[in-house]
């Protein structure tokens, strides 16, 4: 299944209710398990962005709606990106040679 990594940034609205991240980032994982995919790993993290979510979808398509159902609640903007594992990089690399 693809990886992919979510970098979130609070909303003011985010950082006016931060005392509930915990609880959104569990309805967040939820929703991931209920679309198919798998979580696996979260991370909040200071810097450019708040928090770090690396997961598991069935497809593009999949990890796009989950990026915008996230930011839909209004309390984080997302930047949503493929990743790609050592092997799967590998065969990247020999279909190109």
């Amino acid at each position: 299944m693809p990886t992919y990594v979510n970098l979130l940034r609070l909303t003011d609205q985010g950082v006016r209710d931060y005392q509930d991240t915990v609880d959104r980032a569990e309805a967040y994982w939820d929703s991931i398990e209920k679309a198919g995919g798998r979580l696996l790993h979260q991370v909040w993290t200071m810097g450019d962005y708040d928090i770090v979510v690396l997961f598991e979808a069935p497809d593009d398509e999949t990890a796009t709606s989950l990026s915008l159902g996230v930011s839909s609640v209004g309390n984080v903007r997302t930047t949503t990106t493929r990743a790609f594992t050592a092997e799967e990089m590998r065969g990247i690399l020999e279909d190109r040679s």
